[in-house]
């Protein structure tokens, strides 16, 4: 399992959001505690204080990311940054960065990434994370395994003991041939694992239909009651041997830093 110990350290909030603030404007008292999403905003914004222009960047998937997006098209209209290409690890991300003015290339034409900005739905005390809970974990991982550095953005309930310790889903990505069969592999890898179950990915609304990703795949959902207790490498590769396994959403070392947003401030993890 990987055990790297991480180098933190915290940042005080010295000033309500000061990282909304572009150079000139005076901050704003807040009348309440910051919410989940104005903590998700502080972590995106300081992530973004490292973007420079020329970068190529890797654009995250999800409701942190998001606030990234909009931030680096702040910049880039204001003229702060210049020459910037983003690589969407979603087809929603893709639309929205075109909205807020981010120009676009793709993998195939910048092999090499800078530096990837992306939230996690866990991370683990070694910088581990389960991502793809919104579906996007096979694009999110080859874009941000390219990357010369990848910044991970959270509040602080995203923070686990273990992954899978949240009692949600840790998702594999599956082709849809044969689905029920993969379905079974799975769970005969954790058979006699208490409080484990696996069930196919269902979208929501009156007609049920399997949820599909952007590259036409199913997603089977693995559910730890305790989190996942053995080591993380084997179980990875147990899943990936697995005919029929496309991806999973455990992003095992590739995190360089975690940025955490908390009431208290903010906290930065560096892998060592």
């Amino acid at each position: 399992m990987r055990t790297i110990a991480p180098q933190t350290k915290t940042l005080e909030i010295e000033t309500p959001f000061p990282l909304f603030l572009f150079p000139g404007e005076k901050p704003q008292p807040l009348a309440t505690a910051p919410s989940q999403d104005d903590l998700k905003r502080i972590a995106a914004h300081r992530a973004v204080d490292l973007v420079e222009s020329g970068m190529v960047l890797g654009l995250g998937t999800g409701s942190t990311a998001v606030h990234a997006l909009d931030r680096i098209g702040d910049l880039l209209r204001r003229g702060v940054l210049h020459d910037i290409v983003g690589i969407p690890t979603s087809k929603k991300t893709e639309a929205h960065a075109l909205s807020v003015g981010i120009p676009l290339s793709d993998l195939d034409r910048h092999p090499a990434v800078d530096l990837s900005i992306d939230g996690a739905d866990e991370v683990d005390p070694h910088l581990n994370l389960v991502k793809g809970r919104g579906g996007s974990l096979l694009r999110e991982k080859m874009i941000e395994g390219a990357s010369k550095r990848f910044v991970v953005i959270v509040d602080e309930s995203k923070m686990v003991d273990r992954l899978g310790g949240s009692g949600l889903a840790v998702p594999v990505e599956i082709i849809p041939f044969g689905w029920s069969y993969t379905l079974g592999r799975l769970k005969m890898l954790f058979t006699g694992e208490c409080g484990f179950d696996a069930r196919l990915r269902m979208t929501g609304g009156e007609k049920k239909e399997p949820f599909l990703t952007d590259n036409s795949n199913y997603i089977i959902d693995l559910y730890f009651e305790n989190g996942i207790t053995r080591d993380l490498d084997e179980v990875s590769d147990e899943i990936l041997r697995l005919t029929g396994v496309v991806e999973h959403g455990m992003f095992l070392g590739l995190a360089s830093s975690v940025i955490i947003a908390g009431r208290d401030g903010v906290t930065v993890n560096n892998k060592s």
